[in-house]
């Protein structure tokens, strides 16, 4: 007989599938956090065309969805993210590497709360549309991690 953890198995199936999405290497290639490992604040605010969202924006953009993905679990009310707007934030600070780093901040930040969050739902909870919504963050993670590495190679840097 399988001995079910402390949190219970669906909790920690959810916990792996949004760490692989995020951080934890996986067989797929680099997730969200290790296709931004190295990239600079002018890489970062790079764009492939006029009208074109660049890296920085892109991880703006999952840390948002991180966060509605957060409230929609805990049933709160719309709050207010850390910036003033919804799902794609303009970035073009070129070169200020401490803004940069605090948009990245910002991402790790909700990432843990997203993780906090899954950890405190009752089991009971998990259904259907729930789990399609934590399986949705990590897959939201990947889909982006892959148009990170695209905006990297364009800029000739590997990967």
């Amino acid at each position: 007989m399988k001995k079910k953890n402390a949190r219970g198995e669906e909790t920690e199936l959810l916990l792996e599938i949004l760490e692989q999405g995020y951080r934890k290497k996986t067989w797929h290639g680099p997730n969200l956090k290790q296709s931004i490992r190295g990239v600079s604040a002018r890489e970062a605010a790079w764009r492939p065309g006029e009208g074109r969202h660049n890296i920085w924006e892109e991880v703006v953009h999952a840390a948002y969805w991180k966060y509605v993905a957060r409230r929609r679990l805990l049933r709160e009310k719309r709050g207010s993210f850390a910036l003033k707007g919804s799902n794609w934030f303009p970035r073009t600070e070129a070169g200020d590497e401490a803004a940069w780093r605090r948009d990245q901040e910002l991402l790790e930040a909700e990432h843990l709360r997203l993780r906090a969050a899954v950890e405190e739902l009752p089991e009971e909870r998990f259904d259907g549309k729930t789990k399609g919504l934590i399986f949705g963050v990590a897959f939201h993670d990947v889909y982006h991690a892959g148009q990170i590495r695209m905006l990297r190679r364009l800029q000739g840097k590997r990967g």
